[in-house]
């Protein structure tokens, strides 16, 4: 869904970035505007994705990326035994604490981008199958891959909110923005 993004100050390509980081932050965060966590943790379509189990996926995956440029270990390490926990919650979790977790983990990522020397500077990919062999990537390449896993992710929450109840993520702009929409 596409809402309006503002640039902080023209020429800020970090600002621009977060800024836009943050728009596709919206995105999943509205898609649970309203829903208890039985809702939110359904799964409506032939997707075995939930709404709770997006925001906890790109909770981790930000902060877990985030480390990475830190040259820190993620805070939660998944594995192919307990990667499908990464999508849904499980034990006490609730999906208040999940998006309270997020918000925490995006104020962490704007203090660390805002932080860097130089967005050039760089960091080593994760040694995972998927990724080249001992390949270093710049910091404006981290918000980049942020700003495309979320937006991937929002698309898939608009989905299954339109699937769970029928709302659109226009409704939920608007219901955002205290108005209406159609």
């Amino acid at each position: 869904m596409v809402t309006h993004v503002r640039a902080e100050q023209p020429g800020d390509e970090r600002g621009a970035l977060l800024s836009f980081l943050a728009e596709q932050r919206g995105g999943i965060r509205r898609s649970v505007l309203g829903l208890t966590d039985e809702q939110a943790s359904s799964r409506p379509s032939a997707s075995e994705l939930s709404l709770a189990g997006l925001v906890k996926h790109v909770a981790e995956v930000e902060q877990g990326w985030v480390a990475r440029a830190k040259g820190e270990q993620p805070a939660v390490r998944r594995d192919e035994t307990n990667w499908h926990e990464n999508f849904r919650l499980i034990g006490d979790e609730t999906l208040q604490g999940q998006l309270d977790q997020w918000e925490k983990v995006a104020a962490e990522t704007e203090a660390f981008v805002r932080s860097v020397p130089s967005m050039d500077d760089t960091f080593a990919l994760p040694d995972e199958p998927w990724f080249p062999p001992d390949e270093r990537v710049s910091m404006r390449w981290l918000v980049l891959h942020l700003i495309r896993e979320t937006a991937r992710h929002a698309g898939h929450a608009d989905i299954v909110r339109e699937s769970l109840d029928g709302r659109t993520a226009f409704e939920l702009v608007a219901e955002e923005q205290g108005g209406s929409w159609g």
